[in-house]
Parts: C-alpha cells; sequence; structure tokens
C-alpha cells in the first residue's frame, strides 16, 4: 500500500471543490500541498449539469433585488426549515463569489448594453440568476474551474480514484483517507489534518434521474461510516422537467426549470393545460409542486411524460436562449418545430447530508463538506431554483477562509484505529462473485417505487426490506475489490438512510410527500409569516 501525505484533501471535484481549491492554494503556507481526488474526469460532476444558472444578489446593479428578498425566497421555497443565519450569510456573499468568478474568467450571458443578464426561475420574487452560455451555466464554471486547477503548481489531481475510507482514530479526529485507483488495481492511504467532502449528490440511488453516473453518494456513505452526523435526508428534489427519450433512457437530460422561467406550458398528453388546477403560480410554483402536479396528471391520464409547450417563447428565441437543451432535443430526435418538449419528473438533487455548521466542520474534526453533500440548512425542506450552485462557491469560499487559521502540517503519527483500517483494507475483499450490476437496478427500482415523489409506509418498508435482502447478499461487506461494488455499498448506505428518515417523518412538507398522514404543506401560507417578520427584521 502506498502512503502519502497532504495539507488539504478534496474529495469531489465539482464546482465546490474545485472553487475551494484554487481559494486554499491562495496560502502560500500549505507546504505539504493540495490535492483534488476524483473517481472520473476532473470536470465530470452535477455541477456541469447545472442549466439554469446561478443566484447573484447584487443590488448595486440589480435595483429592485436585495438580500431580505432573496432570504425571504430561500425560506418560503424551504417551507420554513431553512436555517435563516446561514440563507443570510450566503446571500451577503452572492455578490463577493460571483465577482471572483468573474476575475477567473468565468464569462457570465450580457444584455446588448453589455450589462449582466439577471433572469427569472421559480418561486423567485424577482429576476436574479445570472446564466452563462446561454443554458450552459455549470458546464462554463466548471470547465473554467478546471482549466484553472489544471494551471496551479499548488494542486494535484488524482483522477478515476474513488475515496473508500476515512481514517479516523479513537478520538473522533480524521486523519486523512484511503482511495482506490481501479486502473492499477491499488490502494494509497493519504495522511492530512483538512478532509473535504465535495462528493455531490445522490441521485443514482434512484431509477429516473437526471444526475451523472458519478452520483452514487459516496460522501453520505463516507461521513456515516466514520460516525458523522448526517440530517434530512428525506429530503430528495425530483426535478419536475427532465427530458423523457423514446429511447426510455433512465439516466435523463434535464430540460432546466429557466425555460418554464421564460414562459413555457405544461400540458398533459390530451395537451390541456394542467398547473391551474394544482397551484394558482402555475408554471412558477416551487419544484415539488409542480413534480407532484406532473406525476398525478401521468397518472390521470396513463401516460409516461406531459409536454413542455415552448410556443410562447417563440422557436427562434428558445433556440438563442437554450442552446444545449436544443442540442440535446435535436440528438434525442426531438422535433422542436412542434414547440412540444416530452418531459416527466427525475431524482434530482438533495437537500439532506453531512451535517456542518457555518463553518463547514462536520461532527468528526478535521473533517469540513461542502456542496450537495453537505447539509447546510440553507435548502430546508425543498430548494429554491439556482441556489445550488451559490452554496457550492460560497460555501468553498467560507471554508478557504477557516483554513487558512489552521496549522494544516500533515499528521505525523496514528493510533490503533487508522492502523486496524488499514489493515482491514490489507486482507481479502469481496471478490466479484456478486453481480452488482444487477443489485444497483434492485436498489434503485426499489427506490423509485417506494421512496419518491409519492411515498407512504407500506411503500417505505417495502423499500427497507430490499434494502436488507441486498445487504444480505452483500454480507455487508465493508471492502469490495472493484469501483463498482464501492458505489453499491455506498448508495445501499444512503439508500436505507433516506428510507428510515422517510418513515420517521410522517407529515408531508416540501419534497416529501406522505400520501398516508397529512396533507401537503402549503408553500407560501401565514404559517411563515410571523416567523420571516421576525428574522428579516435582523437583517
Amino acid at each position: 500500500m502506498k502512503y502519502s501525505k497532504y495539507s488539504v484533501v478534496i474529495i469531489g471535484s465539482g464546482a465546490a471543490g474545485l472553487y475551494l481549491a484554487l481559494s486554499v492554494a491562495k496560502n502560500n503556507r500549505l507546504k505539504d500541498g493540495i490535492l483534488v481526488v476524483t473517481k472520473s474526469s476532473l470536470n465530470e460532476c452535477n455541477s456541469r449539469l447545472a442549466q439554469g444558472g446561478i443566484v447573484s444578489v447584487m443590488p448595486d446593479i440589480n435595483k429592485n433585488d436585495n438580500v431580505t428578498s432573496h432570504v425571504m425566497d430561500t425560506i418560503k421555497a424551504g417551507c420554513g426549515l431553512s436555517d435563516f443565519n446561514v440563507a443570510k450569510f450566503i446571500s451577503e456573499n452572492s455578490s463577493t463569489v460571483i465577482k471572483d468568478l468573474i476575475d477567473l474568467g468565468v464569462e457570465f450571458d450580457r444584455d446588448e448594453n453589455g450589462n449582466l443578464a439577471f433572469t427569472l426561475e421559480a418561486a423567485h420574487s424577482m429576476p436574479r440568476i445570472l446564466h452563462a452560455g446561454g443554458d450552459s451555466t455549470g458546464r462554463v464554471i466548471e470547465d473554467k474551474l478546471a482549466e484553472c486547477v489544471r494551471k496551479s503548481d499548488s494542486i494535484e489531481v488524482y483522477e478515476g480514484t474513488i475515496a473508500v475510507e476515512l481514517l479516523c482514530d479513537n478520538k473522533n479526529t480524521c486523519r486523512g483517507v484511503l482511495v482506490y485507483n481501479p486502473n492499477t488495481d491499488s490502494y494509497e492511504a493519504i495522511y492530512s489534518n483538512a478532509v473535504v467532502l465535495a462528493t455531490g449528490g445522490v441521485g443514482q440511488v434512484y431509477e429516473y434521474t437526471t444526475n451523472p453516473a458519478v452520483a452514487t453518494a459516496d460522501g453520505v456513505a463516507l461521513a456515516h461510516l466514520a460516525g458523522a452526523e448526517v440530517s434530512d435526508m428525506e429530503f430528495v428534489q425530483f426535478h419536475p422537467t427532465a427530458l423523457k427519450t423514446s429511447s426510455g433512457s433512465k439516466n435523463m437530460p434535464l430540460v432546466s426549470e429557466a425555460v418554464r422561467g421564460e414562459g413555457a406550458k405544461l400540458l398533459n398528453t390530451n395537451k390541456e393545460s394542467f398547473m391551474q388546477m394544482y397551484d394558482k403560480r402555475e408554471e412558477l410554483a416551487p419544484r415539488d409542486v409542480v413534480a407532484r402536479a406532473i406525476f398525478h396528471e401521468m397518472e390521470r391520464t396513463n401516460s409516461k411524460n406531459v409536454f413542455l409547450d415552448i410556443s410562447p417563447i417563440g422557436l427562434e428565441r428558445f433556440k438563442k436562449r437554450f442552446p444545449s437543451i436544443t442540442s440535446i432535443c435535436n440528438e434525442c430526435g426531438i422535433d422542436l418545430e412542434e414547440k412540444l418538449i416530452p418531459v416527466a419528473p427525475a431524482a434530482h438533487y438533495f437537500m439532506g447530508g453531512v451535517k456542518v455548521n457555518l463553518n463547514m466542520e462536520t461532527s468528526v474534526k478535521n473533517l469540513y463538506a461542502i456542496g450537495e453533500v453537505s447539509r447546510t440548512g440553507l435548502h430546508g425542506a425543498n430548494r429554491l431554483a439556482s441556489n445550488s450552485l451559490l452554496e457550492c462557491v460560497v460555501c468553498a469560499y467560507k471554508l478557504s477562509g477557516i483554513l487558512s487559521k489552521r496549522n494544516l502540517d500533515a499528521p505525523k503519527s496514528f493510533d490503533g484505529k487508522v492502523k486496524s483500517i488499514l489493515e482491514l483494507y490489507d486482507a481479502d475483499v469481496l471478490n466479484d462473485i456478486i453481480e452488482t450490476g444487477i443489485l444497483r437496478r434492485m436498489l434503485k427500482k426499489a427506490m423509485w417505487e417506494n421512496a419518491g415523489i409519492i411515498r407512504n409506509k407500506t411503500g417505505l418498508k417495502n423499500a427497507l426490506r430490499v434494502l436488507d435482502d441486498i445487504a444480505l447478499i452483500t454480507r455487508n461487506s465493508r471492502v469490495y475489490a472493484s469501483k463498482e461494488g464501492y458505489e453499491l455499498r455506498n448508495s445501499l448506505i444512503a439508500a436505507k438512510l433516506i428510507a428510515e428518515a422517510a418513515l420517521v417523518r410522517e407529515d408531508s412538507i416540501g419534497a416529501h410527500y406522505r400520501e398516508d398522514t397529512a396533507e401537503d404543506v402549503p408553500q407560501t401560507t401565514d404559517r411563515y409569516a410571523e416567523t420571516l417578520g421576525a428574522e428579516v427584521s435582523r437583517i
């Protein structure tokens, strides 16, 4: 087994991880350097697929916007469960990180006068979303950050390498991470006093998802195995409009919420408008409301999709505003001349995760989490559109400041617990006597059908039974002989945490809907008025 040491180890290469690496690299006191570990290529991640944009509260140039309005929108969308202090902090720092991204070379779209172009998305009270490349915001940001990281002399990158175990000692302190490279079939123990989880989401736990293949809940599983606290695991956001292709692919391209923000209407397969029957905000209602409305319409009309009618936008304007979606539709054989795009809900974003405080610290010392894998408290029960990329970069910005004040010399000695972990991975592993692909498909189907958009007690218990069967087949193994084995292990851990949390929470709120217990909680009612009034007065 190989051994190495770094001042900071970042697991994951999405916007959060790469922006953190670049920010930390400004600290000249890091004698052991910075390592970014990614199990695929440097910029294959959820961040790259973010189409709509990134929130930016910039009242100096966007005169009608302010922190108060953004915080209120965030808390309303989160059904009152968002952490006010976190929402305020992230909103206040949005302009700082946006300006820094521009300084790094990210080119956000501008209007005919050269000013930043702000657009509107669902549940926002005003246009405050910046976009790049029309509808390629995540890709533009991710590509620029990856380019800067590759040019940095202070940052080393391990591609094609999966983190399999956090090296925690008897004092509940993280001393590094164990990684596995399937290409060389070898392990490496990496010692560090600052390990950051930036692994993204859990979409591949579900049968239908907008997430890339890498989103197998690795960070949540690593943290859980290390004893770190997780929270809000029941809150999984299902995007209302993922592209439904004739091939029936279960990895579904995203059709951005910004399409509805620009005026597109939802029609069922009978070409009937229906959102007015479910919410007075119609197409601009929060995502969970729209996703359930589509789900019900698909059931009512016995169909596999609904349609986005883009005729209110106009075809030429649509092509100019959404070049990526246009390209995807063309590749999938969808004739945009008909102005109808087939869409259906799919697992998209995870509001829960590894619980952190405002310093991005987990309950395990020296272990931090940022981005989608973390549960900062910003999103509550339902994420407000385009808050995700903002959370990634603001939390990375905050953590870089925290790390700049720490002594980050790599550890020099370890106790018996760390050594026993390494010995475990030196022993015989569970070879490929199990068919990980079949078990992954069983897991994803069970979660989609029983712990998805609509939930009930019977279904959740059914999901847990399937997950227990999979655990029995795999002998609850911790050590595997392949990357696919570890992804199965990690997905199984996260799926059980999600199903168990959904079973415990019997009320319906936000993205968590229990049809067997209580009515859906309205998103913007007087229920939050008193709380919002008191909190907003503090801004």
